[in-house]
C-alpha cells in the first residue's frame, strides 16, 4: 500500500491523472471522450487507467470507465485540495493583514471572493471598490473603526436623496477623528439627523472595517500603520451571517451618536 503522501505525489506529478479521475467521478467515461477533454494522448490514458485500475479507483461499465466508490473519495478530495490553495494563492498577499482572530468564518468561505490590492496606477482601489458597490446600494450597513471622507460623503448623498438607508457602528476614536474637521463633522452631523440613516457609537475599539451592501460583504484590510492594503468582496452567506450578527452584537452594546458629547 502506497503512503497517503506517495498518492498525493502520484497524482501531483501529472494534470492529465487528476482530470481523468475528476471526469470519471462525474459519470462514465470512454477513453476516446477521455481523449478530447484532456487532449492525452491514447498511450498516456492507458497508462493512467490502468494506474486507477491498481488502485481500485476506476472500473468498467458499458464500454467505459467509471469511478468506484473510492475513486470518488479521492476525486472530491482532489477538488477540496485544489480550492483551498487556489484560496490560499488568493489571500497570500492580504494574510498578514487579515485580523484572522475576529473573522468568525473558515477562510475557505472566501474561495469565491473578490481580492482587490492597491497598484501604481490605481493605488486607491481597493477603496474605490467598496465606494462603487455603497454608490449603488438601497441599504447599507457597516461597522468600523474609521470612516473615511469618501465613504461619509458617498452614503451622505445617497441617504439626502433619499435613494439609501444608513446604519452604522463607528468606534469613539472614529468619531473622534471626524469631529477634528469641521467640514467632516458638519457632514457627519446632517447625516445622522436623516431619518433614512443611524449611527451608533461604540467605546471599545472595533477591530474591523466591513461594509455590507444589499447583502454583499466588503471587508477593507489595514496593516498596522493604518494604511490600506485591500478590499475582499464576497456574496458568501455564511460570511454575510456573520457580518450581521457581528454587526448586531456591536448594535446592542453601542450608545445613539451624540455630538455634544465629542464637542468641546
Amino acid at each position: 500500500m502506497e503512503a497517503p503522501l506517495e498518492e498525493i505525489e502520484f497524482l501531483a506529478r501529472s494534470t492529465n491523472r487528476v482530470e481523468v479521475l475528476q471526469l470519471l467521478a462525474t459519470g462514465s467515461h470512454t477513453r476516446r471522450e477521455l481523449a478530447t477533454v484532456t487532449g492525452a494522448s491514447q498511450a498516456t490514458l492507458g497508462r493512467i487507467l490502468e494506474d486507477f485500475a491498481e488502485r481500485s479507483w476506476v472500473r468498467r461499465e458499458n464500454g467505459g470507465y467509471v469511478a468506484t466508490a473510492t475513486g470518488t473519495l479521492v476525486a472530491d478530495g482532489i477538488d477540496g485540495l485544489v480550492s483551498v490553495l487556489e484560496t490560499e494563492a488568493k489571500l497570500r498577499d492580504v494574510v498578514a493583514y487579515l485580523p484572522t482572530a475576529e473573522l468568525g468564518f473558515d477562510l475557505r468561505r472566501l474561495a469565491d471572493a473578490t481580492v482587490t490590492v492597491p497598484t501604481r496606477t490605481r493605488p486607491s482601489a481597493p477603496l474605490q471598490r467598496v465606494l462603487d458597490a455603497m454608490d449603488g446600494a438601497d441599504t447599507l450597513y457597516a461597522f468600523s473603526h474609521t470612516l473615511n471622507e469618501q465613504s461619509l460623503a458617498t452614503a451622505h448623498d445617497r441617504v439626502t436623496t433619499g435613494d439609501q438607508t444608513f446604519e452604522a457602528v463607528l468606534s469613539a476614536s472614529a468619531i473622534d477623528a471626524l469631529a477634528a474637521d469641521d467640514r467632516l463633522w458638519t457632514q457627519l452631523r446632517a447625516l445622522a439627523r436623516n431619518e433614512n440613516a443611524e449611527i451608533r457609537v461604540r467605546r471599545e475599539d472595533i477591530p474591523l472595517a466591513v461594509t455590507v451592501t444589499d447583502g454583499t460583504v466588503h471587508l477593507l484590510v489595514r496593516d498596522d500603520g493604518g494604511i490600506l492594503r485591500a478590499s475582499l468582496r464576497t456574496d458568501d452567506p455564511t460570511v454575510r451571517d456573520w457580518a450581521e450578527e457581528t454587526f448586531t452584537r456591536y448594535w446592542e452594546s453601542a450608545s445613539p451618536f451624540d455630538p455634544t458629547a465629542f464637542e468641546e
